[in-house]
């Protein structure tokens, strides 16, 4: 693969030799003559702007119009005439023009019913060489559009050729850039030292020759130092920072990935990220970590975000704990949890909730739920125990509808609507069942509480 970046890098220095040559037969000796219906609307108004600048601007409005109807053979057309834009002497202009080009450019060419691979090769090709400050960025959107294409062997080319690219002094969003792709270089590394990885662990034989073993490690070895250079960055990381973790851990680096992990979790240089805290989580938890370092972790989880799926191992953590705060703390995690609309149909949750709230009861905690409850009195009625919520959940599964139906006893009385509907529903099938529960919510409501 390295001959191959060095024939691109020899072939690169030949097309910027020819960039006046490319340049010239990128533009098309058209004139911008747009059809009148597109001329008519424009304004009047400021005097400074030339009639070729305001012709260019309604064309390019018209391209725009014509992308979001998806009339591909329109926008082509138009993007022809607007290909004359680059001859503006003003830099700002030009830069514009170049983005809106590339934007719009590959945009086009992608969804061109008669548009094909060397178009889209060619046209990149030849916008790398108008705009050095274009670059860069050029090379790393034509390597995502090889990857979503499945080329990953010229991705790499393209992102290792990238990398070798000088010209000048970088600006600041082009060092910005250059990380980007040097990251989803080593990420490609990455890719091909798991896959020859997981083809080796399949393999019958369990002799790994010498040459294999030195391939991974030169694999290992690329991927590990670029991942690395990346996620030093600020920014969200996520898919660079398992990779990298992955590697770590393949090779029993185990601090150091715990270190890259709590790093990018806990660190004010990383954005505040919900997905850095669970893979610290699941990385702690794969190696046996004490349930006290699991807890500490998901607790701050839970308040970046109350309803993530691991809120249901937060709670199960929590209640295995001898300590009565944590087991205060389980009863606020499931309450959190069906606040939310994802969560409120689901079974398990309500479950786990009535348990919880019949052993507070048992323990004598019933301030606890009160606690819970308060905040919650003037919107839990209409969100969960509405009498449209009681028929609905009676019919698709009755004890599903019972275990509900007694924690709205609890919260708010047996005179509740979605208790009586159940209750009346319920009677005419499971009347010992429903007398007994009857009973209960009678003699542990909060209503009975606040009466003693």
């Amino acid at each position: 693969m390295d001959d191959e970046v060095e024939e691109f890098v020899a072939e690169r220095d030949y097309f910027l030799a020819l960039e006046q040559a490319w340049t010239n037969s990128f533009r098309p000796e058209i004139y911008l003559k747009l059809p009148a219906s597109v001329l008519q609307f424009q304004s009047i108004r400021d005097g400074k702007e030339s009639g070729f600048r305001r012709t260019a601007n309604a064309c390019l409005k018209q391209i725009c119009k014509a992308v979001q109807h998806h009339d591909w053979q329109t926008a082509a057309e138009l993007m022809t005439n607007y290909f004359q834009t680059l001859e503006d002497s003003s830099p700002r202009s030009q830069s514009s023009a170049c983005e809106a080009i590339w934007r719009l450019g590959t945009t086009i060419l992608q969804h061109h019913p008669n548009s094909s691979a060397d178009n889209v090769e060619s046209f990149v090709r030849k916008m790398k060489l108008v705009g050095v400050n274009h670059y860069l960025k050029a090379c790393l959107e034509h390597a995502i559009h090889l990857l979503c294409s499945g080329k990953m062997d010229e991705a790499y080319r393209e992102l290792s050729l990238a990398e070798t690219w000088r010209y000048g002094a970088k600006t600041a969003a082009q060092q910005d850039v250059l990380k980007l792709i040097q990251g989803y270089r080593a990420l490609l590394d990455y890719y091909t030292w798991a896959k020859k990885n997981h083809a080796l662990h399949e393999s019958a034989n369990d002799a790994v020759d010498s040459t294999t073993e030195q391939e991974m490690h030169k694999y290992f070895r690329q991927a590990s130092f670029g991942l690395r250079g990346a996620v030093q960055n600020a920014g969200v990381w996520d898919p660079f920072i398992l990779s990298y973790v992955n590697l770590l851990d393949f090779y029993d680096g185990f601090e150091e990935a715990l270190k890259v992990l709590n790093d990018y979790a806990y660190d004010s240089r990383f954005p505040p990220n919900p997905n850095a805290h669970v893979y610290l989580y699941e990385f702690l938890k794969r190696h046996g970590s004490p349930p006290k370092k699991l807890m500490k972790v998901l607790r701050i989880l839970y308040h970046l975000v109350p309803s993530h799926e691991l809120m249901l191992e937060f709670n199960s953590l929590l209640l295995k704990s001898k300590i009565n705060r944590h087991h205060k703390e389980a009863l606020s995690v499931i309450f959190c949890l069906l606040d939310f609309p994802t969560w409120k149909g689901d079974r398990s949750t309500w479950k786990h909730l009535q348990k919880q709230v019949k052993k507070a009861i048992a323990q004598g905690h019933s301030d606890w739920i009160k606690e819970q409850w308060e905040p919650r009195q003037e919107w839990w009625p209409a969100f969960h125990f509405s009498k449209y919520r009681a028929l609905k959940d009676f019919d698709e599964t009755e004890n599903y509808a019972y275990r509900k139906a007694m924690i709205a006893g609890i919260l708010m009385g047996k005179g509740c609507k979605y208790f009586i509907t159940i209750y009346q529903l319920g009677r005419k099938v499971q009347k010992v069942k429903l007398k007994k529960m009857r009973q209960y919510v009678k003699d542990h409501s909060l209503l009975q509480l606040s009466r003693c």
